[in-house]
């Protein structure tokens, strides 16, 4: 096992709830399109250019990195679908700035209508994540249209805030990694894309993948790393296999955090973290790491006390 030593303030405490995600701005704004072109350079109203929609979103942690186009005159191009799911699709965003070479790659993780969406098991994901209004309350667990909306709205605000602490733990310590979550607009959420820029091809997951013993062994190293930083921080996945991760440059992703856990507070907080390592221990297992080293009962009690909940 390795060395697990970021200082203790990096621990949750029982004190002040993180998901009070009931602001308007989650809620009411769209996908706006900037103003209407006004000279030739302007986007073209029947192509997939617009501008960039940086302005009027919730940022990323600074310093923000060096690659990243946060030049209000940037325009954002949809270059296709790179995933589609049950809760929400993810397009491949190019913002370039116009006239120059400065540009990078974004994964826009977009979430269904909520008429159209399918969060598995959705009530036992929010326990523990409360709004301050009773109204919307209330909206939320009668499932109303606006209820709906609501939820929409938690499920983008908790994986954006949940990306955000953990990207900056992962800077400061480097023992998990995680795409950076650039911005927050309504229920569209910008990410890092992780992968080949110049062919526009995602990481493979883990899934895909069958490591070699050597490569498997570290794989399972940096993914026990990841979990002890999750359980520190008060966060079980929530939904965690092989498929939400990622192998990117040597280095285990984790990507797909909307029904993170506040274990804390959720008083199902020590099954979602034992479903988590039961389920990525077992693909380990199938692949040949002995038994003993990828046993969840032992990784599970491991977590249980980094997350105060032994």
């Amino acid at each position: 096992m390795r060395d697990h030593d970021f200082p203790a303030p990096e621990r949750r405490t029982r004190g002040r709830r993180r998901f009070d995600d009931d602001e308007p701005h989650f809620l009411k704004r769209g996908r706006a399109t900037g103003p209407a072109p006004t000279d030739p350079d302007e986007p073209d109203p029947g192509t997939d250019e617009t501008w960039s929609s940086w302005d009027d979103a919730l940022h990323g942690p600074q310093p923000h990195p060096h690659w990243l186009v946060t030049e209000l005159a940037a325009k954002d191009t949809e270059l296709g679908v790179l995933k589609t799911g049950k809760e929400a699709d993810v397009h491949l965003v190019r913002r370039g700035l116009p006239g120059t070479d400065r540009s990078c790659l974004l994964a826009a993780k977009r979430y269904r209508d909520p008429r159209h969406r399918l969060f598995h098991r959705d009530a036992g994901y929010l326990e523990g994540r409360r709004v301050r209004r009773s109204r919307e309350m209330r909206a939320m667990t009668g499932r109303t249209a606006f209820g709906r909306q609501m939820i929409a709205g938690q499920w983008a605000a908790a994986e954006f805030a949940a990306l955000s602490r953990l990207w900056e733990i992962g800077q400061r310590y480097g023992t998990i990694t995680v795409p950076y979550p650039v911005q927050l607009r309504g229920t569209e959420l910008m990410l890092e894309f992780l992968g080949d820029a110049e062919e526009g091809r995602a990481a493979p997951r883990l899934a895909e993948l069958r490591p070699a013993p050597a490569e498997l062994r570290e794989l399972w190293g940096q993914l026990v790393d990841a979990l002890v930083v999750l359980a520190r921080a008060g966060y079980a996945h929530g939904d965690l296999s092989p498929y939400n991760l990622l192998v990117h440059a040597g280095r285990l992703a984790l990507i797909d955090l909307p029904q993170v856990v506040d274990v804390v507070v959720n008083p199902q907080g020590r099954e979602f973290l034992a479903r988590d390592v039961r389920i990525v221990a077992a693909w380990f297992a199938a692949r040949g790491l002995p038994a003993d080293l990828v046993d969840p009962t032992v990784l599970t009690e491991l977590l249980c006390r980094e997350a105060g909940l032994a």
